[in-house]
């Protein structure tokens, strides 16, 4: 697995092999927590953003799925545990409690996606640089195509010069361009704009 950089398509997606049949894909909303959103960079435009992608993949038939944060600052039944309301499941829609940045982890995620016929996980949430960024690599180290959004993932605000972190849209941005350009034998892996994102299960996406 290496990264080729220059190799983005015009549209900002990247291709590592050829679909052989159409994909079969989920959105996957990671971590948009009351309390992580709070302090999240750009929180608006990407509870917007995630909002419009699953309205649809709803419409589409395409599965929304929600991977949940719990620890001590995150306890299950909490006001800041919960999933913004904005973003809230819909009856039937699976939420998957995790305790570690891969959503894969010690959760049932994979069962979920696998019985709903998933092949290409459309990924958002919260944060970037751990726990959409560890969900993402272990998607496609477990089979899955996967599209990263854009504008639909973001990290916690802190200062440009914090001398720990990149400043959150720098931080996005870095992910974004080394998405556009990974390669990973056998997977696709795109970055779309949540505008771009197409649901259609039996269609090219």
């Amino acid at each position: 697995m290496t990264a080729a950089p220059g190799a983005t398509a015009a549209s900002g997606a990247t291709e590592t092999s050829p679909a052989e049949a159409p994909p079969a894909p989920a959105l996957l909303v990671i971590d948009m927590q009351n309390t992580l959103v709070a302090i999240a960079h750009r929180a608006s435009a990407t509870v917007a953003a995630v909002a419009g992608l699953q309205a649809r993949a709803r419409a589409a038939g395409a599965p929304v799925v929600f991977a949940q944060q719990q620890d001590e600052e995150l306890e299950p039944g909490t006001e800041g545990w919960r999933i913004v309301p904005e973003l809230a499941p819909a009856a039937g829609e699976p939420v998957v409690p995790k305790a570690a940045p891969d959503s894969f982890l010690g959760t049932e995620l994979d069962a979920v996606l696998r019985a709903r016929g998933v092949t290409e996980v459309v990924v958002t949430g919260f944060a970037t640089e751990i726990c959409v960024e560890s969900t993402a690599r272990q998607a496609l180290s477990r089979g899955y195509d996967v599209v990263l959004v854009a504008d639909g993932h973001t990290t916690s605000v802190r200062p440009a010069a914090s001398g720990r972190y990149a400043a959150p849209a720098a931080s996005v941005a870095h992910h974004n361009e080394i998405y556009r350009n990974l390669r990973f034998p056998g997977r696709r892996v795109r970055v779309l704009p949540a505008a771009e994102v197409d649901f259609g299960r039996g269609t090219p996406s």
